[in-house]
């Protein structure tokens, strides 16, 4: 093995990734760390293992499940967006959309480290039933809810399921594709987008003017587990057939030592085994992770609210708390956490730290810039709802397919840095033209493309950052470190959230007694909080006309801010390594997807060039 694949050394002992020698002495011991490492690792194993149990047809049914359960995914991803005005403006609460989705994007955020703990410690198909089973309660509880508030407790439940299906997906792909055709696999995953972007902008626009907003989130609550059911049967099958056949046990499947469990491990108390599973999980870590963020980002979008403000006492208390907790939560996960969610190699590996960081800036950009895009169009453009839906569904439409070319050009060039900045480059040419081509006197071809633009290099960049980090690991951190990425991924896009809800919140109302002074306080007020009122009102009338102005001002600041933070992902990406994308599971080992070893002549050589 050359020398290039050894990133950084592993003198910390929380570092362990998957082997240690042994005890000089000649005895067999068996340090905690070690067993922690070894149950924490047991779902890698079950699915190496599977990989020698798959035949023809078993190999086909779990692509058929991975393809149903992508499709789901994507239907859900391209309708329930939309119910989501209309249901808060039911309540009149309109304005809650960012807080909302603030929530939800925390949860997303800090469920997928967990989740994929879960999967590293069961399997991957127990992740999945559990997955599952918040996401039909989540949606259960939205359709029948009777208060914003509901609805917001309904969302946090569903955002577990969301995440976690998502997340698993991609682990799932990771476990069965070598590099080279990993963002191919990743990217055609993403295919239902294409047909969804224009059927479910049918569906949504159906179901709300026929049905209504319940009954859009309520059928997902019976199409969910009919489409996770094959992919769900065919990983517990898998699995259960390798623990029959004593794969599991096969020194040949492993690169890691043998390790038993000890006899006192066998009777634990159920406290003990809850102590080690909380270890295993680093639950401490996630906790003060989800409080830290919540109070940091929900004081931005609700400040507006409340007495007094930004000079609130408990406005001031929250930000000063997720600070202070941010800071306890960095000092537990690298100083103190046996298994920490963010653990001290993946601070020091280039690959991670970029690759998230990346995500970050890049989702806190996307969101300034869509979070209102909707209700913008719907004010601004004299569109029907059909239309504007399918306007909203562009930019996931140009991901999908630029994703897909560039998992193509991953496959050929063997190389991924090249796709991810030239991508990086274009999304930023794309959320720069949004400054001119935002507004009502913009031409509708404009506006489209500014979506093109960044759906066309945001394809790009998705694919390749996450093939880049995943190549900089072993198989043992596959899941946890495409948590990790996909963790401050979304924490970006929660702050993106926050601060367009704070943005909106605090311009908004000045911007709407700025063009229109002649209605009282409660008139804008309804303006503010309703965005069909707003629309109801017909192209040409005072009112509509400064609502439209009044939009047209907040966006700007918006997409402005938007604008700089694309900035930085391009400078990031500059720095990161280019690994080669050979056979291999990842790039620092010779290891196959079942864990053996394995030789690829002229890669190493090659790759201690490009490094």
């Amino acid at each position: 093995m050359s020398a290039a694949y050894i990133q950084l050394p592993q003198d910390d002992p929380r570092d362990t990734c998957s082997s240690h020698g042994d005890d000089p002495s000649g005895v067999d011991t068996e340090p905690p760390v070690l067993a922690l490492e070894e149950d924490a690792h047991a779902g890698v194993k079950k699915v190496e293992a599977a990989q020698r149990v798959y035949g023809r047809y078993s190999r086909w049914c779990l692509f058929i499940g991975i393809g149903l359960a992508s499709y789901i995914y994507s239907l859900d991803a391209s309708t329930t967006y939309a119910y989501l005005t209309f249901a808060t403006s039911f309540f009149g609460k309109h304005s809650l959309i960012s807080s909302i989705t603030v929530a939800q994007s925390l949860i997303v955020a800090v469920g997928k480290p967990v989740i994929a703990k879960v999967a590293d410690v069961s399997s991957r198909g127990t992740a999945y039933v559990g997955v599952l089973i918040f996401y039909v309660l989540g949606y259960a509880v939205i359709a029948s809810a009777p208060n914003v508030g509901t609805i917001a407790g309904g969302i946090v439940l569903y955002a577990v399921g969301y995440t976690g299906l998502q997340l698993l997906t991609q682990i799932i792909i990771a476990d069965i594709t070598t590099l080279a055709w990993r963002g191919l696999v990743v990217s055609l995953v993403s295919a239902p987008f294409l047909v969804n972007a224009f059927i479910g902008s049918n569906i949504s626009s159906a179901v709300i003017e026929h049905i209504g907003w319940r009954w859009g989130y309520g059928m997902f609550a019976i199409l969910v587990p009919i489409s996770l059911a094959p992919l769900i049967i065919t990983l517990l099958w898998a699995e259960r057939k390798a623990k029959k056949l004593a794969l599991l046990d096969s020194p040949t499947h492993t690169r890691t030592r043998s390790v038993s469990t000890p006899r006192s491990l066998k009777h634990e108390s159920t406290l003990t085994r809850f102590l080690r599973s909380a270890e295993q999980l680093d639950l401490v870590g996630l906790v003060l992770l989800g409080f830290a963020v919540s109070l940091t980002l929900l004081p931005l979008t609700i400040s507006q609210t409340v007495n007094g403000q930004w000079k609130n006492g408990s406005i001031i208390a929250m930000l000063a708390m997720g600070v202070v907790l941010l800071a306890v939560f960095a000092v537990w996960d690298l100083r103190y956490a046996t298994m920490p969610v963010i653990a001290p190699r993946f601070v020091r590996n280039r690959s991670v730290v970029c690759a998230a960081c990346i995500g970050f800036f890049d989702f806190m950009s996307f969101y300034l810039t869509f979070t209102y895009l909707y209700s913008f169009v719907l004010v601004v453009k004299p569109w029907s709802l059909v239309n504007a839906t399918y306007f909203i569904q562009t930019q996931s439409v140009a991901l999908t397919f630029f994703g897909i070319l560039a998992g193509l050009s991953m496959r050929f060039l063997h190389r991924y840095k090249y796709v991810l900045v030239l991508g990086l480059t274009i999304r930023l040419a794309g959320v720069a033209m949004m400054i001119h081509s935002r507004g009502a006197n913009a031409s509708d071809a404009e506006l489209v493309w500014t979506q093109i633009l960044q759906g066309f290099g945001g394809g790009f960049a998705a694919i390749s950052s996450q093939v880049g980090a995943q190549a900089s690991v072993p198989h043992a951190d596959v899941a946890i470190i495409t948590a990790v990425v996909l963790l401050l991924t979304e924490i970006g896009g929660a702050v993106g959230n926050a601060c367009a809800g704070a943005i909106w919140s605090n311009t908004m109302p000045s911007n709407l007694e700025k063009y229109l002074p002649w209605l009282t306080d409660e008139q804008r007020a309804e303006l503010y909080g309703s965005i069909t009122l707003a629309a109801s009102y017909p192209r040409g009338d005072p009112v509509r006309e400064g609502v439209i102005n009044a939009y047209d001002d907040t966006m700007k600041i918006m997409v402005t801010v938007a604008t700089v933070l694309s900035v930085v992902p391009v400078l990031l990406a500059l720095a990161m390594p280019n690994w080669y994308l050979g056979d291999r599971q990842n790039a620092i080992d010779a290891a196959d997807l079942t864990g053996r070893s394995v030789v690829e002549d002229g890669i190493e050589d090659e790759e201690e060039e490009e490094q």
